[in-house]
């Protein structure tokens, strides 16, 4: 089986994992880099989309909407507000097919509601206490559902062994997963990881020295890594 055939191969321990619809919610914070979308479900944080500015908000909204099976919640501002000062509230840019139902949900469904609302508040905290410099390590819980096979094993070895302010080469995190003629495919893997800065694909950088790409664009690959004292910081 080629490597590319691996990445799409799903993990047969994978499919539990999956659902027909789940509850989830979002909410768009401000930070250094730009406006971060961060999604959670009940499990944990799922995605995190940069530059999200009101068109690119909308439409991972409504790619989250397609691939988890349901409409987010719609969370009072002052919810979001109470974990995070720098927060927009999901029905600031959601899309009008987002609109919350008029039915209350019972009491069942608010279980996982309300985890959503502590798992989002909680990456919200952490991820700007980070980008204020005090936070080294998240210890947030993931939903890994977007990613499987490969891409997926991929990316836990790098969250679980590449911390704050190192970097590995392509081929260095290929050998590490026992793939090591596929230095190229964990590029691919580095492209498709839903949950950026929080999996750390930007430590991820050329073995002859190069910074390598990046999905959010090679400044904010180069702020990130400043911020981790990894690059001196811009002058200006």
């Amino acid at each position: 089986m080629t490597i590319a055939e691996r990445q799409k191969q799903p993990d047969p321990r994978e499919r539990s994992e999956r659902r027909e619809a789940r509850a989830w919610a979002w909410a768009v914070s401000a930070t250094p880099i730009g406006p971060l979308l961060l999604a959670a479900t009940d499990e944990g944080l799922v995605q995190v989309v940069f530059h999200a500015e009101e068109k690119t908000a909308a439409e991972a909204v409504a790619r989250l909407t397609r691939r988890l099976g349901a409409e987010p919640t719609s969370l009072p501002s002052a919810s979001l507000r109470s974990a995070s000062p720098a927060v927009t509230a999901p029905a600031s840019t959601a899309p009008a097919s987002a609109a919350p139902s008029a039915a209350a949900p019972s009491a069942a469904a608010a279980l996982p509601v309300a985890r959503c609302t502590e798992q989002l508040g909680e990456a919200i905290r952490q991820v700007e206490s980070y980008f204020a410099g005090d936070t080294k390590a998240f210890t947030l819980p993931l939903d890994w559902s977007l990613i499987t096979g490969f891409n997926r094993r991929v990316l836990r070895e790098l969250a679980a062994h590449v911390p704050y302010g190192t970097v590995v080469g392509y081929q260095d995190l290929a050998d590490r997963v026992g793939e090591p003629g596929a230095a190229r495919a964990v590029g691919v893997a580095m492209g498709s990881n839903p949950l950026p800065v929080v999996v750390p694909c930007h430590r991820v950088v050329e073995s002859g020295g190069g910074i390598g790409g990046f999905g959010g664009g090679l400044e904010t690959k180069r702020t990130l890594l400043a911020l981790e004292g990894v690059l001196p910081q811009p002058l200006f």
